[in-house]
């Protein structure tokens, strides 16, 4: 059977009560956790979207294409809906924005046992065993079902992945799929993403040009991060000296030759941030 092009969707329309605060500008390992779903989505997707409610389009959410919920009070159904009426024609990985251990291998996982003949592939819940619908690839053939679904007044994704033909598989790394809801859960993740961190921490020799220069202090330093990419370092540094241009405004350079902004860093590499010439 055609495998339909992948999309990923980064759900951010919640309403973050239990956290006090916005769930996706939480802060891990120095970037709002929104900005690293859609980072790892970026590694395993086609192009990625962020789902929102109409009150919600604000800055960190406009990072990427955001798709807007045509429905209310509908949770996270509504988001998989308008994003299946934005393009029906391809598979949707969609994840949580509340998920920070969320990793590049469970994403792959999901991807090469993923049965495009199925409506839907999910993990099994390590907690009950029931479908993890906020981390699940949904087909192309699930769009009309979940249309007769809302129409029904059935609301819950969990469910419907219950009721249908969901391809269920056991997650290799089952405390990635975690979620994070309260403050005393954000303070385990953080915790346990550092030790994490700390194993992967790299030493870089930054350079700062023009206005950058202006706004740092200084035309290049040394430091130790746990940053992996140019744009979450660049998002780690616009935190530290309130950068005001936006990556999209700026080149990056590794080692002197200009690079995509998700190039895996690695100790000893001279990053480089040129932002645009006056003049042309």
């Amino acid at each position: 059977m055609t495998r339909s092009v992948v999309y990923g969707l980064v759900l951010a329309g919640g309403s973050s009560r239990r956290m006090y605060q916005d769930k996706a500008a939480l802060l891990y390992d120095g970037a709002p956790q929104l900005i690293r779903a859609g980072e790892l989505l970026q590694r395993h997707c086609a192009q990625v979207f962020v789902s929102a409610r109409t009150d919600q389009q604000d800055e960190l959410r406009s990072r990427w294409p955001m798709i807007v919920d045509q429905h209310t009070d509908l949770g996270p159904l509504a988001g998989i809906a308008a994003a299946q009426a934005k393009h029906p024609d391809v598979a949707w990985l969609v994840i949580a924005c509340d998920q920070p251990l969320l990793n590049d291998a469970s994403l792959k996982q999901l991807l090469e046992q993923r049965d495009p003949a199925r409506p839907a592939t999910a993990f099994r819940s390590p907690l009950d065993h029931q479908p993890e619908p906020l981390c699940a690839l949904w087909e192309p053939a699930s769009a009309p079902l979940i249309r007769n679904a809302i129409a029904a007044g059935e609301f819950s994704p969990r469910q419907l992945l219950k009721t249908w033909d969901t391809l269920l598989i056991d997650p290799s790394q089952p405390e990635t799929l975690s979620n994070v809801n309260t403050p005393a859960e954000y303070q385990q993740a953080s915790a346990l993403l550092e030790v994490q961190s700390l194993a992967q921490a790299v030493t870089l020799q930054l350079q700062y040009f023009a206005i950058l220069r202006e706004q740092a202090g200084k035309r290049s330093e040394a430091i130790t991060t746990t940053t992996q990419t140019p744009a979450a370092l660049y998002a780690e540094l616009q935190q530290r000296y309130g950068f005001t241009l936006g990556s999209a405004q700026l080149k990056v350079a590794i080692n002197n030759e200009f690079c995509d902004w998700q190039q895996k860093l690695k100790s000893g590499d001279v990053v480089t941030f040129i932002p645009p010439v006056a003049g042309g």
